[in-house]
C-alpha cells in the first residue's frame, strides 16, 4: 500500500498553472530585476514551493530566462510588427509608440524588463546581463538590416549610416523607458517621440 500510494504521488499533477507562476515571476523580476527579487519573494508571488519551482522551471537564472522569453513574447510584440512597416520613419514611429504603451501602462511595472535587470546585474549575475545583451544586439541587427534596406530604396538619404541611426533610434526607446521608470508621464515622453521624429532624415 504505501509503494502504490507513493507511486500515486508522484505521479500526481501539478497543482499550479506554470503559465500563471511565469507570469507572476516575470513581475516580480521587472519590479526587483534580477539581483533584487528572492528567491522566497518569487515563490510567494507564483503561489508554489521552492521545490516545485525548481522542477517546473530550473533554477532562478533559468526562471529569469524564460521570463524573459514570456516578456519578449507579450509585451515586445509590437517590434517585430514595426520592422515590416512600409518606410523607415514608419518603422521608428510604430518602435517608439510600441515602447510608449509598453513603458507607460497603468498594468505593468514602468521601465523596461531587460533594461532594468542589466542594469542591476553585477558581475556575479554575468550570465544574466551577457544574455541580455545578446539579445539586444540581434534587435538591433534586425534594425540596422531593415534601415539598410531603406536605404538601397531609396527611403533614407545617402548620407545617412543605417547603424548610426538604429543606435540613435534605440537610445531614444532605452530613454523612454528609463524616463518612465523614473516617473516622467507619457505626455512628456510623447513630446519627446515628436521631437525625435520632427528630425527624421527622409520621408
Amino acid at each position: 500500500m504505501e509503494f502504490s500510494a507513493a507511486i500515486k504521488a508522484r505521479g500526481r499533477p501539478r497543482e499550479f498553472d506554470p503559465d500563471v507562476a511565469l507570469a507572476s515571476a516575470l513581475r516580480i523580476f521587472w519590479q526587483r530585476g534580477y539581483e533584487g527579487a528572492s528567491m522566497a519573494e518569487l515563490t510567494e508571488a507564483m503561489g508554489i514551493t521552492k521545490p516545485s519551482l525548481y522542477a517546473c522551471f530550473g533554477n532562478k537564472e533559468a526562471l529569469f530566462k524564460k521570463a524573459l522569453d514570456l516578456y519578449e513574447r507579450e509585451k515586445l510584440c509590437y517590434v517585430s510588427a514595426a520592422l515590416e512597416a512600409p518606410t523607415a520613419r514608419a518603422v521608428a514611429q510604430r518602435l517608439l509608440g510600441g515602447a510608449l504603451d509598453a513603458h507607460c501602462g497603468a498594468v505593468d511595472p514602468q521601465g523596461c524588463f531587460g533594461i532594468i535587470s542589466m542594469v542591476a546585474c553585477t558581475t556575479e549575475a554575468a550570465s544574466i546581463r551577457d544574455d541580455v545583451l545578446a539579445r539586444r544586439a540581434s534587435s538591433e541587427a534586425a534594425l540596422v538590416a531593415r534601415f539598410e534596406r531603406a536605404k538601397v530604396e531609396g527611403d533614407l538619404p545617402d548620407t545617412v549610416d543605417p547603424k548610426a541611426l538604429a543606435q540613435c533610434l534605440l537610445t531614444v526607446i532605452q530613454g523612454i523607458a528609463v524616463k518612465a521608470q523614473g516617473g516622467t508621464g507619457r505626455a512628456d515622453l510623447q513630446s519627446v517621440v515628436d521631437t525625435f521624429l520632427a528630425l527624421w532624415p527622409g520621408r
